[in-house]
Formats: C-alpha cells, sequence, structure tokens
C-alpha cells in the first residue's frame, strides 16, 4: 500500500524514532520488561506501514460484502441492521425460563437463546440417577416436548429466532422445536434459529459426551442434511470456538481448532454427497470476546478472511454466501471473577466493543453475577443495556470496520491468519480433525497454554483485577439467584404424569423405528420427530443412540 520510496523514508524516519523511545524509557522504565496479549502474543512498541507493506489491499482486505471479507460479510454491516442482542437464559423449569424470556423480549432483545441443565445437555432425564441434584442448575431441565411447548409458549417463534446451546442431544432438542412450531400452526420452513451440535469441540473442550467421535459425525451430518431439504432457515450447527477458547486456549488456538473443526464437517458432508452451495450458506460460527481488545478483533477479522479463501481455494464453492463466515459471540465467561464482581460489568462492555469493532452477525453479554450463580433478572437486565448502550450511544456503529487500515490491527489480522493456517496444516497432516482428536492434539496444545497463563498470573506477569492486583478486603453484597432444591421433585412428577398420559405403544413402536434406522444409513431426523410427537423422553431417544452408535469415555490424556 506504500510504493519503495515512501517505505525506505519510514524505514528511516522508525530506526531514528526508536532510539528516541530507548532514550525516553531510561528515564522513566518501561511499565514491563515484556509487553504481550492475553494469549502471550508479543506486542511491539509501535506499529506502522513497515507492518503492513506485505499487504494488497484489494487481496487481503478489500470492501465490506466483497471477498475475502475481512472487512464484513454484509455490504452495509450495522449501518443496515444491528447485530442480534441475543441474551442466554435458562434457569430451573421451562415455566421459569418462559418468564425470563418474555422479560429480555419486552426490554428489547432480538433473538432468544437457550441454556439447558447438565442432565438435558447430556441426554438424561431429570429421574435419571445419574441426574440427582443437577436439575435446572446451570440452565433449564427439558424431558419431553411437554417442556419445549411450556418453554416458548406466547412467544412469536415465526418473527424471532432461536439459539439452543445443546450438543449430544442436539437432534432431539431440534426435533422437539420443530414438533412444537408444526403443533402450532408454524411450518419447518418458516422457522429459524441455531443449534450448536458441535460435538468436535465438545471431545476437545467443553466435555459434554454422548457417543463416540465417528457415529457424533453421522448425527450431526443428519441434521445438515435434514436442514438443506427441509428447514431452510435454520442454522444446524454452530462451530463453536468459544468452548475451545474457556478451556485455556490461546486466540490462534481457537481460531485455528475452531475453523479446522468447520473443514472436518463440510468434508464429512461433501462425503454424504450435499453439494457445497447447498448447505454451505447455513453454517454458522460462535467465537469468544476475550479481554484483549485489539487481539479479539484481529482474531474476528482473520476468521472472516480464512474461511473465505478455505471455502473458495480448497472445497471450491462458487456462492457468495458459502464463504460467508457468520458468527454469534459471547463475551468471555472466563474472564469473570468472584472477586470484586461489580468489576465484570467493565469486562463484558470492553468484550463486548470489540466483537462488535470485529463484525458480529450476533451478541450474547454475560451478566457480573455469572461466576456466581445463574443471573438475577437485574444482572441480567445490566448486560443487556450495555450492548444497547453500545447500539445506540457509543456510535461505533456508525461507520463499518472502524479500524480497517489500523497498522496494529491489520498486522495482527495477518499474523493470526499466519499461525492458524499452520495450526491446520498440521491437523491436516494428522489425518484431519477427528484424527487430531483420537490423537488428542488439539487438548493437549488447549491445556498447556491453560497452564502457562495461570503460571504467569500467579506470577504476577498478568493482571487481574481484584484477583492479584489491587486487591481490597472489603467485599460489596451481590444478590444471586438461587434454584430451589424441590424443583427436581416437581420436574419429576410433571415427566411422570406426560408419560402416564401418552400413548406407550406408540411410543414404543417410534422408538424401535428409530433404532432399526440407525443400524442402516438412513437420516435419523425424521425418525426422532415420529418419536418426539408422541412424547417420547430425551433419554429414551439418547439411550437409542447409546445403545445402537457406542458410548464415548473421555481417555483423560494430558
Amino acid at each position: 500500500m506504500f510504493n519503495k520510496k515512501d517505505l525506505e523514508a519510514i524505514e528511516a524516519d522508525d530506526k531514528k524514532w526508536q532510539q528516541v523511545f530507548k532514550e525516553s524509557v531510561s528515564k522513566t522504565p518501561e511499565r514491563l520488561k515484556r509487553f504481550s496479549t492475553v494469549s502471550d502474543r508479543p506486542v511491539q512498541n509501535l506499529y506502522t506501514p513497515l507492518d503492513t507493506k506485505d499487504l494488497d489491499y484489494s487481496k487481503d482486505i478489500g470492501f465490506p460484502g466483497q471477498y475475502p471479507f475481512t472487512r464484513g460479510i454484509q455490504p452495509s454491516m450495522y449501518r443496515g441492521k444491528l447485530w442480534t442482542m441475543r441474551m442466554f437464559a435458562g434457569l430451573g423449569s421451562a415455566r421459569d425460563t418462559n418468564k425470563r424470556f418474555h422479560l429480555l423480549v419486552n426490554q428489547g432483545q432480538t433473538g432468544l437463546s437457550t441454556a439447558f441443565d447438565m442432565p438435558t445437555l447430556m441426554g438424561y432425564d431429570t429421574d435419571s440417577p445419574r441426574s440427582r441434584g443437577e436439575c435446572g442448575r446451570c440452565g433449564v431441565a427439558i424431558d419431553t416436548l411437554k417442556d419445549i411447548e411450556i418453554l416458548f409458549d406466547g412467544l412469536p417463534i415465526d418473527r424471532i429466532t432461536t439459539s439452543m446451546t445443546i450438543n449430544p442431544p442436539a437432534p432431539v432438542l431440534w426435533a422437539m422445536y420443530i414438533a412444537m412450531a408444526e403443533k402450532r400452526g408454524i411450518s419447518r420452513s418458516a422457522i429459524g434459529g441455531t443449534i450448536q451440535n458441535d460435538m468436535l469441540k465438545e471431545f476437545i473442550a467443553q466435555k459434554t459426551f454422548m457417543c463416540p467421535p465417528r457415529p457424533s459425525m453421522r448425527l450431526i451430518i443428519d441434521t445438515i442434511e435434514f436442514a438443506t431439504k427441509e428447514v431452510p432457515r435454520w442454522n444446524p450447527i454452530s462451530i463453536s470456538g468459544y468452548h475451545i477458547r474457556e478451556a485455556g486456549s490461546t486466540a490462534v488456538q481457537e481460531l485455528a481448532f475452531t475453523l479446522a473443526d468447520g473443514i472436518a464437517y463440510v468434508e464429512a458432508a461433501l462425503e454424504r454427497g450435499l453439494d457445497i452451495d447447498s448447505f454451505a450458506p447455513r453454517l454458522s460460527f460462535f467465537f469468544n470476546s476475550h479481554l484483549d481488545f485489539f487481539e479479539e478483533i484481529a482474531k474476528f477479522r482473520a476468521a472472516r478472511r480464512m474461511w473465505a479463501r478455505i471455502m473458495r481455494e480448497r472445497f471450491k464453492a462458487k456462492d457468495q454466501r458459502s464463504m460467508w463466515l457468520r458468527f454469534h459471540t459471547q463475551t468471555a465467561g472466563c474472564s469473570l471473577t468472584a472477586q470484586q464482581p461489580y468489576n465484570n460489568i467493565v469486562r463484558t462492555a470492553l468484550e463486548a466493543m470489540a466483537a462488535v469493532l470485529g463484525g458480529t452477525q450476533s451478541l450474547h453479554t454475560n451478566a457480573l453475577d455469572e461466576v456466581l450463580a445463574l443471573p438475577t433478572e437485574q444482572a441480567a437486565s445490566t448486560a443487556l443495556r450495555t450492548q444497547q448502550i453500545i447500539a445506540e450511544e457509543s456510535g461505533v456503529a456508525n461507520t463499518i470496520d472502524p479500524l480497517g487500515g489500523s497498522f496494529l490491527v491489520e498486522r495482527l489480522t495477518k499474523d493470526m491468519e499466519e499461525e492458524a493456517f499452520e495450526y491446520i496444516g498440521k491437523i491436516d497432516g494428522m489425518g484431519g480433525m477427528v484424527a487430531a482428536i483420537e490423537k488428542n492434539y488439539p487438548q493437549k496444545e488447549i491445556a498447556d497454554s491453560a497452564y502457562r497463563y495461570q503460571k504467569q498470573m500467579e506470577g504476577g506477569e498478568k493482571t487481574v483485577v481484584g484477583v492479584n492486583k489491587y486487591i481490597t478486603e472489603e467485599e460489596l453484597p451481590v444478590e444471586t439467584l438461587e434454584i430451589q432444591a424441590e424443583l427436581q421433585e416437581k420436574q419429576i412428577q410433571w415427566t411422570n404424569q406426560v408419560k402416564n398420559r401418552r400413548d406407550n405403544k406408540r411410543v414404543k413402536a417410534a422408538l424401535e423405528k428409530l433404532g432399526e434406522a440407525a443400524q442402516r444409513d438412513d437420516n435419523l431426523m425424521y425418525y426422532i420427530i415420529d418419536a418426539v410427537r408422541e412424547y417420547a423422553t430425551l433419554q429414551e431417544i439418547c439411550d437409542v443412540f447409546r445403545g445402537v452408535l457406542g458410548v464415548y469415555r473421555d481417555p483423560g490424556v494430558y
């Protein structure tokens, strides 16, 4: 972007400035001997055109809505439409969560996002011995279609999109949502939303399991194929870096492992016989927005450029929408502290701002009390207001990619792209992401990064305000939400009522047909929908999967 003569002049001036800088810090020493990002990436004292001299504006940066989409996937970005404000909610019973949904929608939330309790996440009913003590603790308990009907009662699901953070039992929860919509007279082609449905990152990071990796891939591709044919407005997968980052990865590892997971899903869908441009436009992504402001912005920009190049060059996609990296962002849960919890409001605001400047399509802001319990109504409202203030008052949504052209941001974007592609090359050399997971490669890389950061924090090299610096004895009271213990017995009684009222012969027949189909190569979504319509429970269906496709046990290698 600069001619040779200009660069030579800048280089000469830079050398002079570096000498001035050294003289200055000799009188007033730098705050640290070494500056680095949260991910431990070294940070230079100054960035200049010399750091971006190898970039070609048209090829590498370009314009919003044009390949390689570094500056955004839509020509108008937030000038045309703000990001979807999608606050994560799930507490106790379906009825309680429905009330929270209505509260958030009435306060201006523009998309629903559902958190499920641990038994639901693992594919077990509330009455399972494995579920004892966990009902409703970290999200809503869902056992049957009846719970889904209550959960979304009175909500305009034909006009608002719904996200469901669910992985091993994702096909079952999605089937319940489809059946619920159709019972309300809303066709499956009219509903919009996202299921997370990303099992590869579960094996890498979050660790909710059901079936082994390869059978899990079969279930995921069933959902992608079904969505392509039957539910065109739905994103059948949210390829998730969020939990990879929460497990302790660096920003580059989050970027690389997430896109490597995406490559594995695309390859599996192509093996199924799907055309790349028939399903790729509905693939979506989910990233973490951590505390290092510029590193996160660069990560989002690099992700868009990388995915566009992967889809066009590696998979020969023709439709530009296949090259779009559409992503949801959540602020970093792992950055929240129990100490001085009101500081979390500031952390969340900075992380949300980075997501917006990075061009997210959808955003969840964590509540100040999430490190302590499920959010109270007040904490959730404050988190939503944080997004609304950024959108309506800060001015950052008025122009597109306002940090584009920044020497720092463009250099970080370039470096992160190159380093992430190096990781993807290593994974390709192992035979792809499934093989890499079986070799415990990404798991070990993340564990090593998490250990390094913890050591830096404990040694004072990295500051966490209120934890290892600026510590106070005074504790400000924080109201927390408490899930009542009697919820578990109420939920069990409710589920038993559903079982007693349903036609159990029809349930048994539907489950048998599902089991037979699982032993063949049939797409299982049709059979799952039939089973949930008969009010088969979540666990009854997942037990069929476990019986036919096998059960995964984490090897626990570090």
